[in-house]
């Protein structure tokens, strides 16, 4: 297996990590399951899962590199680190946003994050809000920053007119 990045995430499950996997390939463009290695008898004392039963997968989400593992109940996620997608238009945050949550959390957090099923966090920022929260106008990024922190899925035309000082 070639190595294509030096950083990989690995997302601890319990014994979800292929159907995590695959739930993860169906959202994501350009994905793929790139490997998947399996228990053996070795270890067995300690790691206690069935000879044969998926230990890791390793995978693919739009060219970026992952391992699922499934390492057991003792660890869970949480909002200590989140995947950030970066979105260029309100139907891609739409799409994230919609197929993350699905079956999720059912409280979606502020500003663009989000728990899928799994527990793991979601940002499903819009590529325009660093631009507007971050501008030396300290009135223009004021409201914006305001807008943001109203929001759970981010609106980009809301954020845009609240940057410019429209109403609606």
């Amino acid at each position: 297996m070639k190595l294509t990045s030096r950083i990989t995430p690995c997302l601890w499950f319990d014994h979800q990590a292929e159907e995590a996997a695959n739930f993860y390939l169906s959202i994501f463009p350009n994905s793929k399951i790139t490997a998947i290695s399996r228990y053996g008898e070795a270890g067995q004392e300690i790691h206690g899962r069935p000879p044969g039963s998926v230990m890791t997968v390793a995978f693919e989400l739009d060219g970026q590199p992952f391992t699922a593992l499934n390492g057991g109940p003792l660890f869970k996620f949480t909002e200590a680190i989140s995947l950030q997608i970066n979105c260029e238009t309100q139907q891609e945050v739409d799409h994230y946003w919609d197929k993350l949550t699905a079956g999720g959390d059912p409280k979606a957090q502020q500003c663009g994050w989000l728990k899928d099923r799994y527990g793991v966090s979601w940002q499903v920022v819009p590529t325009i809000v660093p631009r507007l929260v971050a501008d030396p106008d300290r009135q223009k990024s004021g409201r914006a920053m305001q807008a943001l922190m109203q929001m759970q899925k981010l609106d980009i035309a809301a954020l845009e007119r609240a940057y410019e000082g429209e109403r609606r």
